[in-house]
């Protein structure tokens, strides 16, 4: 993706967040030349990957295929120093746009509509050897538990949310006409850079062109803390 593309989605996710009235925490308004002056008290931040994160999936057409997200909290189960053991996540999911079928090793998940338009969401069981099985899938929505046919599209209007297991596919879509979708997540600890199961193989973090200067930092672009 190019930096002025990867702008131009925080901003546009910063407008529609304000819009739907949700507070951010401060450290997702630092600018590049402030994370520049952050000492260790930061650090949380930093081995946590909280922030923004927009990615492509390596596809390189934002807009139908990739996702807007902020991790708001995080623990992290692979450094004792930190104590949390859930996280969260704020995304936006565009009219058009695609969030390719997937699923998580260990992490459970709720997914929450947060506002806008309506969210679909398709779900299907891993056979086990990373094939979608042909048996029913088990969803939990709202304190209601039920079985569908696998490929089903769950739709998720505002303030209805669903819960997903490990080794449950799932991919994201939008009802077309309906409106962007902000979207909340809920889980345990949160790490992308092993815990994601793509149907199809892809890429997780995109790889930019710098064309412009960044607007904010992505969550994988901290530097070091300042001694």
């Amino acid at each position: 993706m190019k930096r002025s593309e990867i702008n131009r989605c925080i901003k546009y996710m910063e407008a529609f967040v304000r819009e739907h009235k949700f507070e951010l925490p401060p450290f997702c308004n630092f600018t590049p030349q402030e994370w520049n002056d952050k000492n260790e008290e930061y650090d949380e931040i930093r081995d946590n990957m909280l922030g923004w994160d927009i990615t492509d999936y390596g596809l390189g057409d934002w807009e139908k295929v990739g996702f807007a997200l902020i991790t708001l909290r995080n623990g992290n189960q692979n450094n004792p120093k930190y104590k949390k053991v859930y996280a969260e996540k704020l995304l936006m999911l565009k009219e058009g746009q695609h969030s390719p079928m997937h699923f998580h090793w260990t992490k459970s998940e709720d997914i929450i509509n947060r506002g806008g338009g309506t969210l679909i969401i398709h779900v299907y069981n891993d056979k086990g050897d990373g094939s979608f099985d042909d048996s029913d899938v088990l969803v939990n929505s709202d304190g209601r538990s039920y079985y569908v046919k696998p490929g089903t599209g769950i739709e998720l209007r505002p303030g209805e949310s669903i819960t997903l297991w490990p080794h449950q596919y799932h991919d994201f879509d939008v009802k077309p006409g309906t409106g962007d979708v902000l979207i909340g997540e809920v889980s345990v600890c949160n790490d992308d850079n092993i815990d994601n199961r793509f149907f199809e193989e892809m890429g997780r973090f995109p790889e930019i062109e710098e064309d412009e200067p960044p607007y904010r930092l992505l969550c994988n672009e901290y530097p070091a803390a300042k001694k």
